[in-house]
């Protein structure tokens, strides 16, 4: 399978860029695009419960100011995740890059996926700013791209986020003076809006805000930005779990046809055809194991990919956007 993307746009941000070590905020609209791709090899070489019951991928964001194309923040990451559920699994080889280095991560709950048949009630969704699941609770029904879709929202509010010292000190020396120490603050609310059969992310918004705050109150906005997909994004995403839910009903049982990020999924096809050809009780019992492929050609993992000439910092996460035709923070 090819790599795919999807795009999340926020216009009239507020954002952080570093360039020649001077921090500045700035303003424009920044672009989230989203490039995800199975690893076919790892998934191979799964063992334990994980051997023919998940699933790994190697996810990719890059956020970029649409003015001068230059890249506010990146990362890569890779993670076992559920065939059915679509949660992310225990498994020991997980990573997690954000242009610095390559970091051990634990990742829990939903992450770029809905489980098949997915339900009205509250699920942990993962964080990556906290590196932690938090509740998203489900808040209504509603008409997206055509579908009847699943709203959930997770509201996470003024948390105190991880950072390197050495950064830290750069951005209170430069954006609060007077100032020695600070804390940076962090709030989200994040909706996603769900196709209940397939547990694709039709569309998704975040509403980011992150604040460099001091012990005597000053504070300074690092980010403050709404993420919000494309309408080619949604209309895409719909397109696709529309025909992943006409072969779901033509199996005539929830098999897992991949992995969506944001939206994105894996359709295996050639997996489908075998299971359909098998008996309707042996196919409603078994998950059917990816096939061998070769290794991936994983993305960028940071900024300096592109050579950009910023440096990022606190990262301007969007919602990892859903996957779109072929194909998702």
């Amino acid at each position: 399978m090819q790599p795919t993307q999807s795009v999340a746009e926020a216009p009239n941000a507020e954002f952080l860029q570093i360039t020649n070590g001077v921090a500045k905020i700035n303003t424009g609209t920044l672009r989230s695009t989203i490039r995800v791709q199975p690893d076919s090899k790892a998934t191979a070489d799964l063992e334990g419960k994980l051997d023919g019951t998940a699933l790994v991928w190697v996810v990719g964001q890059e956020v970029v100011r649409t003015d001068t194309n230059e890249v506010v923040s990146a990362y890569s990451t890779s993670l076992a995740v559920d065939r059915k559920t679509g949660a992310a699994q225990n498994w020991d080889k997980q990573w997690l890059d954000t242009g610095n280095e390559r970091q051990s991560v634990t990742y829990a709950g939903q992450t770029y996926k809905f489980p098949f048949g997915t339900e009205k009630k509250s699920y942990d969704m993962f964080d990556r700013d906290l590196l932690k699941a938090q509740p998203m609770q489900f808040v209504k029904t509603e008409q997206m791209g055509g579908l009847e879709t699943y709203q959930f929202t997770q509201e996470i509010r003024d948390e105190t986020l991880d950072f390197p010292a050495d950064r830290l000190a750069l951005l209170v020396g430069q954006l609060l003076p007077g100032s020695t120490s600070a804390e940076l603050k962090y709030s989200n609310t994040r909706t996603v809006w769900v196709d209940p059969t397939t547990g694709q992310y039709i569309s998704v918004q975040e509403r980011q805000q992150k604040s460099l705050v001091a012990p005597d109150g000053k504070s300074v906005t690092l980010l403050n930005a709404v993420f919000s997909y494309t309408n080619e994004t949604v209309a895409k995403a719909a397109d696709t779990a529309k025909s992943n839910g006409d072969k779901l009903n033509l199996v005539g049982v929830t098999v897992p046809i991949g992995l969506t990020v944001l939206g994105l999924i894996l359709l295996v096809l050639g997996t489908l055809l075998v299971v359909r050809g098998r008996r309707q009780t042996a196919a409603a019992a078994q998950v059917p194991a990816q096939r061998k492929g070769g290794r991936h050609v994983a993305p960028a993992d940071s900024a300096d990919a592109d050579d950009a000439p910023t440096e990022a910092l606190p990262t301007a996460e969007a919602a990892e956007p859903e996957k779109s035709g072929s194909k998702t923070d």
